[in-house]
């Protein structure tokens, strides 16, 4: 079993970093990198529509519509929200679990800059309630996060991982 988990700077290597476009917090210039505030404003509706939505086929429309890539065998659970500004970027594979009230972040915004990166929650996952999930990371196949982890790193395949940051737990049996 392996003693580590790979270092936060694989997430960020799998990010691109942007500069402000102005002397204020970059959160202030969210529609122009997002597409647009009507852009932002549908993402947030369906998005917002799939947290409470009664089955996953519902909840698979609503995610595609906005770009979001979610196996039709995924089950991403009761009020789930996924990144509003940067949906395409997330993929849920087949058989993952997505547990209650968790965040799938795309992106991240500091003072005066902000980064992107794709996150991927492979085949046969389970994440636990009220996790959040940063952008860059890759939850390997068969991985297994603990309830109310920040996964602010790569989860390698059939780990067992849980903690604020996450820390290596075991393996998922």
């Amino acid at each position: 079993m392996p003693t580590d988990l790979p270092s936060t700077d694989t997430r960020k290597a799998r990010c691109r970093t942007f500069q402000s476009k102005g002397d204020h917090a970059s959160l202030w210039y969210f529609s122009s990198a997002a597409g647009g505030v009507l852009r932002v404003m549908w993402n947030a509706i369906c998005i917002y529509m799939a947290r409470f939505a009664p089955t996953f086929a519902i909840k698979h429309w609503l995610y595609r519509a906005v770009g979001a890539k979610t196996d039709k065998h995924a089950a991403i659970g009761l009020g789930v929200t996924l990144d509003i500004f940067f949906p395409q970027d997330i993929t849920v594979e087949a058989d993952a679990t997505v547990g209650y009230n968790t965040t799938v972040l795309a992106h991240e915004f500091m003072r005066h800059e902000w980064r992107r990166g794709p996150v991927v929650i492979c085949r046969d996952v389970t994440i636990g309630a009220n996790c959040t999930i940063l952008p860059g990371v890759v939850i390997g196949a068969g991985a297994t996060v603990s309830a109310m982890s920040l996964v602010n790193r790569d989860v390698p395949p059939g780990a067992f991982v849980g903690g604020v940051p996450i820390r290596l737990l075991g393996t998922s049996q």
